[in-house]
């Protein structure tokens, strides 16, 4: 591709808020918060990958295909703050970080090593986002999770597998683009990906 094609793509970053589908159509009965109504997004524009619509954070779109499968390769880091239920161990972590056992299309599947830590606070450029619960009702923890590889609602089922079920997810950084000093719900056009 030469940079005069290269230039008629359109690439954005969004900070996707909890309750959007990472999707501009759902044809099934029940309603859901689609990505269209964020933004006026030009026609042909797509989510690279996806976020659930509990998850929020960042979320990249552009309107080449092409691209949007090279970021989705294994080449890309993704980086992810996660609140887990309970005061999460030491034993866990490093389950985590060595890979685990999870669900993937109905087979098992070892994921990845990976790199995983405390985060001793959440830093104050992330989005309040929705209130999980208070204190009252037990200790969470916060963690960071940086994968190079997506799938199925992964970060999930990863922390379900070590015992820590997942309480709030928010994706930072895809490669080198991150959410630092983004609201929620805006979102910008990026020259490049």
């Amino acid at each position: 591709m030469n940079q005069k094609e290269e230039r008629k793509h359109k690439h954005y970053a969004l900070y996707k808020p909890h309750g959007y589908i990472s999707q501009f159509i759902y044809e099934k009965k029940r309603k859901k918060r689609k990505l269209g109504e964020l933004f006026n997004f030009p026609i042909g524009t797509m989510a690279i990958g996806r976020l659930d619509e509990d998850s929020e954070g960042l979320l990249l779109l552009t309107t080449d295909g092409t691209l949007s499968e090279r970021v989705r390769s294994s080449h890309y880091e993704k980086e992810y703050f996660v609140q887990v239920d309970g005061k999460i161990t030491d034993e866990a972590l490093n389950l985590l970080r060595n890979g685990v056992l999870i669900g993937v299309k109905g087979v098992k599947y070892l994921t990845k090593p990976c790199c995983v830590e405390i985060l001793p606070q959440l830093p104050h450029w992330i989005g309040e986002g929705r209130k999980i619960r208070d204190e009252r009702h037990g200790p969470t923890s916060w963690i960071k999770i940086i994968l190079t590889e997506g799938k199925f609602r992964q970060v999930r089922k990863m922390t379900a597998s070590v015992g820590f079920a997942t309480l709030r997810l928010v994706r930072v950084r895809i490669g080198n683009i991150t959410l630092k000093e983004m609201k929620v719900g805006e979102v910008k056009e990026i020259l490049v990906l």
